[in-house]
């Protein structure tokens, strides 16, 4: 019997909740790096208008230049209130980002001691070799599992109230705001793209997964985790995040996998859905794959990264790998079973 995946199979509640939260870290990591970027550009925006206003009107003098005075004035009022604005809703976010953060940490420790806890059960009743030792044991393992299953699902109920306080906040922040003609275009942009309506740039005939999660991925390239040396970053939980950036990818080619922060975790999502692939076929890799460095899926220091393969040459893979070097970066390796242990198609 393969104890391990025995007892994964009785957390499987328990990893459910801990791949919800991982999604959910994604997310929320991804509008607080967005909100940033927006205050920023727009308080960089409102100080250079000043500066070139100030410039203007340095050599203007007259009714004409009060009037371009108190219309600029307008103007940039109206930016410093979308970038306060946007400043605050980061801020709601990045507290909800640490609580997501939290409760997936918190997940994980309970599904990592289960996982223990059951294994060790199992191992030894096997070493007592009987049939008797054995069903004693799986009972035990499956009584186990409920305690723990509550105790996640409490966490993410948790979360999910939280996440309900944050929207309650972010839906007051735009209502109070004085819609400016900057802020709406975001809104109107956003909610387009959030609602189906056809996007002019994108191809009416769609590419496959593998071409998407490629693009996706070529996108990404320089992005870096803020600050260095943190593990935050805008795919998920802040944590060793080159598999979250792997299926954060895969998510945006629409495959439906959730954000997965450990990689055996993908081949073996892979090996459910057939997909997965040893050592012996790697030369069948195609772009979109993901291939798995190491020796195995068993743990974080056999299966120790994961990359998004972007083209094969002969004998060697160019991939795009997320958390390589703290930045997302496009590397080239040497297909060798030495290397990578297997991979997985979208």
């Amino acid at each position: 019997m393969d104890t391990l995946a025995t007892a994964r199979h009785f957390a499987a509640d328990i990893l459910a909740h801990r791949n919800k939260l991982a999604g959910k870290a994604e997310d929320a990591a991804r509008v607080q790096f967005a909100l940033r970027q927006v205050s920023k550009t727009l308080h960089d925006q409102h100080d250079a208008h000043k500066r070139e206003t100030d410039v203007v009107l340095s050599h203007w003098e007259g009714k004409a230049s009060e009037e371009f005075e108190r219309t600029t004035a307008r103007l940039r009022k109206d930016i410093r209130l979308t970038a306060d604005a946007s400043a605050e809703a980061e801020r709601v976010v990045a507290r909800v980002t640490s609580t997501v953060d939290g409760g997936h940490t918190a997940v994980q420790r309970l599904a990592d001691e289960y996982i223990a806890k059951a294994k060790k059960l199992l191992d030894d009743a096997t070493a007592v070799g009987s049939r008797a030792a054995m069903a004693t044991a799986i009972a035990a393992a499956a009584d186990l599992a409920p305690r723990y299953t509550k105790q996640s699902a409490a966490t993410l109920r948790k979360v999910n109230g939280e996440l309900g306080d944050a929207a309650g906040k972010l839906r007051g922040l735009r209502k109070e705001l004085r819609h400016d003609g900057v802020a709406d275009r975001e809104v109107g942009d956003h909610h387009g793209a959030g609602h189906g309506k056809p996007d002019k740039t994108t191809p009416s005939k769609a590419t496959s997964r593998g071409q998407k999660a490629v693009s996706a991925a070529r996108k990404e390239l320089g992005t870096r985790e803020n600050p260095p040396g943190s593990n935050r970053n805008p795919y998920g939980p802040t944590a060793a995040w080159c598999s979250s950036f792997a299926t954060a990818m895969w998510r945006k080619a629409g495959v439906d996998i959730p954000i997965l922060p450990f990689t055996g975790d993908v081949y073996r999502w892979g090996q459910r859905h057939g997909k997965a692939y040893g050592r012996n076929s790697l030369h069948d890799a195609k772009p979109g794959d993901v291939l798995l460095f190491g020796t195995g899926p068993q743990s974080p220091s056999t299966s120790t990264h994961i990359g998004i393969v972007e083209k094969v040459e002969g004998n060697k893979v160019t991939m795009i790998e997320g958390n390589s070097g703290d930045a997302v970066r496009r590397n080239t390796h040497t297909l060798s079973g030495s290397t990578f242990y297997g991979g997985v198609r979208p």
